[in-house]
């Protein structure tokens, strides 16, 4: 999301901040006079419709979460538009149930990890990834996923249809758009579901037969975290912090794990964005502000 507004790509939401970033952490410097739940110099992380990108940051009360003292401010930054998305694009608009088969491309992205490991806790029959190297496919079984397809090495929707007996995957949640639309489609099965978080390869499908969506009952949803309403997400945060925060995170039990891949000072951030661009990550990347700025 960052890439695609800083190339203006990515409309900014009604009300939101130009400034790049939503999800931030910190120390609560001052509060406004309804706020009842916060006070001066708590630790705290959350969600904003934008302005992460800066030296102070204005977070909605109902959007702000204390940090537990065992999770570390890089960590709480990484948690909260990652796995909001991910939590709500699985059990809220996917409706994931336990048992099921679940499809994730881009699988050791931050949204791609988080979703791995909400839907291995949910009870997911067989979660499967695609990802662009071995590295990640390995990266991604070792954190849960039932099968990580390479998909510059295999055909991910052969290999999927090959493990399902043909029945396909129940939730799918895609990222790329139009390159994998026809393939989405064919390794859906009988009701299934599919997301739509991102287009990372376009918009625009040429040549669709609809017959398929008709014939297995299909159901395709898109979602855009940013801009749903401040009780929506509202919603997610008591989700998140309730059943992952405190739960797990704060306890550093296992079951859920924050994935830290790079943390940078803020002087480089073109460096950090480099790196985001050259799909090397696994892993979210935190930006550091220093005393210097």
């Amino acid at each position: 999301m960052d890439i695609m507004q800083r190339e203006g790509k990515y409309p900014v939401p009604i009300g939101g901040s130009p400034i790049l970033g939503v999800e931030v952490s910190g120390i609560i410097e001052s509060v406004g006079k309804d706020v009842k739940g916060f006070k001066v110099g708590d630790a705290v992380f959350g969600l904003m419709p934008g302005g992460a990108y800066a030296e102070f940051a204005v977070l909605d009360e109902s959007l702000t979460m204390h940090k537990p003292d065992s999770v570390s401010f890089e960590d709480a930054a990484s948690i909260p538009e990652t796995w909001f998305t991910a939590y709500q694009a699985l059990f809220l608009v996917g409706e994931m149930q336990k048992g099921q088969d679940v499809l994730i491309h881009a699988g050791a992205s931050g949204v791609g990890i988080s979703a791995i490991q909400l839907a291995k806790e949910a009870g997911a029959n067989r979660i499967f990834v695609t990802v662009g190297s071995d590295e990640k496919a390995k990266f991604c079984e070792s954190i849960g996923a039932t099968k990580a397809i390479n998909y510059k090495t295999e055909n991910w929707s052969e290999v999927i249809l090959k493990e399902t007996d043909k029945k396909g995957v129940n939730v799918l949640i895609d990222f790329i758009g139009k390159n994998y639309w026809n393939q989405n489609i064919e390794v859906l099965g009988l009701d299934g579901h599919m997301v739509i978080l991102a287009f990372m390869s376009g918009t625009l499908i040429e040549k669709f037969d609809i017959v398929p969506m008709l014939r297995k009952r299909l159901r395709i949803e898109g979602s855009n975290l940013r801009a749903r309403s401040l009780s929506y997400q509202a919603k997610l945060r008591d989700a998140i912090y309730e059943n992952a925060v405190l739960k797990h995170f704060a306890k550093k039990d296992g079951v859920l794990k924050v994935f830290v891949d790079k943390v940078y000072n803020w002087e480089d951030i073109a460096e950090a964005h480099k790196y985001l661009e050259s799909n090397q990550s696994m892993g979210k990347i935190v930006v550091r502000v220093t005393d210097n700025y």
